[in-house]
């Protein structure tokens, strides 16, 4: 009986290794191209350029600040990258992220923060929280908020409203850092 036992021990055994190798195999030739290439190392030589695409624009980092934001603790708000920074007073970004902004965008400059509401009704008609105002443009009140419900729609258009929205997680960090007469800084 221990013959049988141990040929039956070894088949078992030989179709498991079987079993894996298969699934091994399929896994392999399931790969995507992108996972199963090697990491390329980095190149010295210039970046090529094609007529139709022009040279490449360097990636910004984006806990960089911009350059011309001034100095000091403040917050910036980047309109073209629709990008806010939390900035310590050694000019270091503490936490950036990325906002929808509104359809009434502040002229660039510097402003403070000039009141700021727990939770309101936004001139959408959506409830957001956390809103910290630090500008008025066009008789449009301009200030950073996030919606109760979580949602980053786009504004209507043919709305003039001034919510920069932004995630909750993020409009909490804003409430928390940005108290009434923070410098705000708004770059282009």
């Amino acid at each position: 009986m221990a013959r049988s036992s141990s040929g039956f021990v070894a088949g078992l055994t030989a179709a498991a290794v079987a079993a894996v190798c298969f699934l091994a195999y399929q896994a392999s030739a399931n790969v995507p191209a992108d996972l199963s290439a090697k990491p390329k190392a980095p190149s010295t030589a210039a970046p090529s350029t094609s007529p139709s695409s022009g040279p490449k624009q360097p990636v910004r980092d984006p806990l960089a600040v911009p350059a011309d934001s001034g100095t000091g603790e403040r917050v910036v708000y980047g309109l073209a990258d629709r990008r806010v920074w939390l900035v310590n007073d050694s000019g270091k970004a503490t936490r950036t992220f990325t906002v929808v902004p509104s359809t009434v965008s502040p002229p660039p400059g510097s402003y403070a923060v000039t009141s700021r509401s727990g939770t309101v009704r936004g001139s959408d008609g959506v409830q957001i929280e956390h809103v910290v105002r630090f500008a008025t443009t066009q008789d449009v009140a301009i200030g950073f908020s996030a919606a109760v419900d979580g949602s980053l729609p786009e504004p209507d258009p043919a709305k003039r409203t001034g919510g920069v929205r932004m995630k909750r997680a993020d409009g909490n960090a804003l409430w928390t850092f940005a108290v009434i007469g923070t410098k705000v800084v708004v770059v282009p």
